[in-house]
This record gives structure tokens, C-alpha cells and sequence, in this order.
């Protein structure tokens, strides 16, 4: 007779099911703990990926802003409209009121311009002007844009309106026709003083009105070093972007102690025209190192296709009862678009021109015209026109045109 009996384990039993349950731990551990690790790189990877990205360029700078110069995209913002001070950036909007002048022939490169006292006392940047001389429009220029001189500034402000107080006046009706909401000037120079501010989405404004209205005004602001007074002055720009950066154009320097350091950067790289602007950087690296940061971004992440070329044959139409039996269709202007890099093979085109158009044609006649789309979204338009003009036939006409046809054979 078999009696009932309790089970107790014994030392070695114990041992034997914790070394079961600590070998299912570092099982689990084993299977799953490649899939925590590769979590954790996919994590990384893809911090690193979006660390080029505009909003990751962690600017020290006040306020910046990237444009591209013919259309006047905004590519980057960093408090692009807030109000500060632009030191000697304002001489943008000085130089631009001298090439209007120039350009429409109200003055010339090589009028003679005299230095008044007031002139002469400005202090900062200067080449000391001295009131007994007289410097061409042509050096005038070349002081401002290479080495920011204030005693130029003023003289060249003075003698195009009569009074520095005149020309700013020019400077703020200017700014207000550009859309400069941000922006007031109290001098045409840029010296400290209250209320004189703008903003960095104001200068690019500016400094792209003078570089595609006035494009000759880079001939000034790619000078490294040049000289005035027959050698005597020694002139070294204040931009070291154009020693430094592929395809630097100009633009200007400015710093107060105040102000602090602030630039237009313009650059073009294959087509691409770039115009960053830094304001109330800490240090002129930062200043330099932060305008190239958001050029290259520029450079890197966009590209300037151009579309159509002004005069370039289109097609051959059929011309019904002309004198002359077709006429080409060609582009009427120059056309262009900023798209980012690598969306070039999705540009389509479509072409709306008739096979045939009846006489008389002038030139210069719309007959059509062509659109270009990306991804389903028109991205530019330009007009087909009439290469040259063809009358309609008839008696007198067509007398005429053998006439023409035979005298031109009988003189070859």
C-alpha cells in the first residue's frame, strides 16, 4: 500500500531550473537586442541626413536671408524682416541712386566731383578727400565699393541731389518703390544713429535691384586691390568673398560697434545668381563663415534652367497665300526658372502652333506659343513670334518679288 508523499526538491534541482530560466534571459537578450541596436542606428542616420537642411544651419547671426537674384526667391529666412542697424550695407542704396544716375545719363564716369567740408569730416572708412581735389564719378565709385569710404559716399550724395539730406530722402522714396517696409535711413553712409535701421530681407531687396537693373556696378565690387591718386592710395576690398569664393560678385561690408558685422554677399555659379545677406553678426569670421554657409546651401540644393532663348528657331510654319511659302516661328524672349537640383528631366514642354496661318504677316506677330510644366504645375510661358513679315500675294506684289528674286541672282 502506497502512501502519499509531498516532493521536495533538492540543491541540485534548484540549481538545475535557474540556469533554464537565466538561459531563456540571455536568449531573449540575444534574439532582440539586434533589433534595439538597429534602431538606435537608423536614429542616427537619419539625424544625419537632415542636419543639411535650412532650418539646421544654426546661424549665430541677428538676422540673414538666402535669395536667388533674378527671382527674387527667398531660399532661407533667420528673422529676415526684423528691424537693425546696417552699418555701411546702407552704401548699397547709395551706389544704386549713383548707377541710376549713370545708366539714365544724368551724370557721366568721368564728371568731376569736388569735396565739401562736410565731406572731408566724415571720419570712418575713408581716403580722405581732401576739399581742394576733385575725384572722376569712375573713382568715386571704386572708393565706395572697395574700401566703404564715407568721405566719397557723402561727396557723390551731395553733388547729385545738393545736400546729403536731399539724397536720403531719394534713398527712402527708392526704398519705399522697392517694398522696403523694414527699412529707414537717417544718413547715406551708414554711421550710427537712431532710427536708422532696415532689415535682412530689405538689403537683399536692394542689392538685387542693383545688380539686375545696373550688372555693370560688378566691375567696382570684384576689385580685390586697385589704387587712386596715381598709385599714391592703395585700395584692399573689405569683401574677402571675392578673394575667397568661387563666383563671388560683390556686394558690401559693414560694421559698427553697434551694428556689428554685417554683409550682402552676391555670388553666380553656372547661371545660378545667389544673394545672401548677414546682419549683427558676432565677429567678421562669423560673418564671412556664415554668408558661405547659406551660399553653398544655395549652390547645392537649387539650379537655374533656363527654358527658351530670345531668337531661337521653333518651328517652320506653312504661310497661306503669302509671297514667301512659310515663315519661322521663334522665341520672343529669354526665359528661365530656379528649381532644385535633380528635377531637370521632369521639366515638360508643350507646344501650341499652328501647321499653317494665312498672310499678311508682320514680324514680330504672336503665331503661338510654349509651356513649360513640372509636375503638372506651369513653370514658365513664352510667346512664338513671326521671324520676319510676309505680305500677301497678289498682282503688284508678286511682280515685285520675282524682280527682287531675279535681281538677286543676276548680281550673285
Amino acid at each position: 500500500m502506497f502512501k502519499e508523499s509531498t516532493f521536495i526538491p533538492s540543491k541540485n534541482n534548484l540549481i538545475f531550473k535557474n540556469y533554464k530560466i537565466i538561459s531563456i534571459i540571455l536568449l531573449f537578450l540575444f534574439i532582440f537586442s539586434p533589433i534595439i541596436y538597429a534602431q538606435d542606428s537608423i536614429y542616427e542616420w537619419s539625424s544625419v541626413q537632415t542636419s543639411s537642411s535650412p532650418t539646421d544651419l544654426n546661424l549665430e547671426s541677428g538676422g540673414a536671408v538666402l535669395i536667388e537674384q533674378n527671382s527674387g526667391k527667398v531660399l532661407y529666412d533667420h528673422n529676415m524682416h526684423e528691424q537693425l542697424r546696417p552699418a555701411s550695407v546702407t552704401k548699397v542704396m547709395t551706389i544704386l541712386l549713383i548707377m541710376e544716375a549713370i545708366d539714365s545719363g544724368t551724370i557721366s564716369y568721368t564728371d568731376k566731383i569736388p569735396c565739401s567740408e562736410n565731406a572731408a569730416n566724415m571720419g570712418g572708412s575713408q581716403i580722405w578727400l581732401d576739399v581742394r581735389e576733385e575725384l572722376t564719378v569712375d573713382e568715386m565709385l571704386k572708393a565706395i565699393c572697395v574700401v566703404s569710404a564715407n568721405d566719397c559716399t557723402v561727396a557723390m550724395a551731395e553733388y547729385l541731389a545738393g545736400s546729403e539730406e536731399a539724397f536720403v530722402q531719394k534713398m527712402n522714396e527708392k526704398a519705399q518703390s522697392l517694398g522696403m517696409n523694414d527699412t529707414t535711413f537717417k544718413n547715406c553712409h551708414g554711421i550710427d544713429e537712431d532710427g536708422h535701421v532696415t532689415s535682412a530681407y530689405d538689403i537683399a531687396l536692394m542689392s538685387r535691384e542693383l545688380l539686375t537693373k545696373h550688372p555693370n556696378i560688378t566691375k567696382y565690387t570684384t576689385i580685390w586691390m586697385d589704387s587712386l591718386r596715381d598709385g599714391k592710395s592703395e585700395l584692399v576690398n573689405t569683401n574677402k568673398l571675392i578673394r575667397n569664393y568661387k563666383g563671388a560678385t560683390g556686394l558690401k561690408t559693414g560694421f559698427t560697434s553697434v551694428a556689428l558685422y554685417n554683409l550682402s554677399a552676391s555670388a553666380t555659379r553656372d547661371d545660378l545668381s545667389l544673394i545672401a545677406v548677414i546682419m549683427k553678426a558676432p565677429s567678421t569670421k562669423v560673418r564671412f563663415a556664415e554668408a558661405q554657409k547659406l551660399l553653398d546651401y544655395g549652390f547645392n540644393h537649387y539650379e537655374y534652367k533656363k527654358l527658351a532663348s530670345n531668337g531661337e528657331v521653333v518651328k517652320s510654319i506653312i504661310v497661306n497665300k503669302g509671297i514667301e511659302s512659310q515663315v519661322n516661328g521663334i522665341l520672343e524672349t529669354d526665359s528661365g526658372v530656379l528649381i532644385e537640383k535633380g528635377q531637370n528631366k521632369d521639366i515638360e514642354q508643350v507646344l501650341e502652333v499652328p501647321d499653317i496661318i494665312s498672310s499678311p504677316i508682320t514680324k514680330g506677330d504672336i503665331i503661338g506659343n510654349i509651356t513649360y510644366n513640372l509636375n503638372g504645375e506651369e513653370i514658365g510661358k513664352v510667346n512664338i513670334v513671326a521671324e520676319k513679315s510676309i505680305e500677301r500675294i497678289g498682282i503688284v506684289s508678286m511682280i515685285e518679288h520675282i524682280y527682287l528674286k531675279w535681281f538677286t541672282l543676276f548680281r550673285v
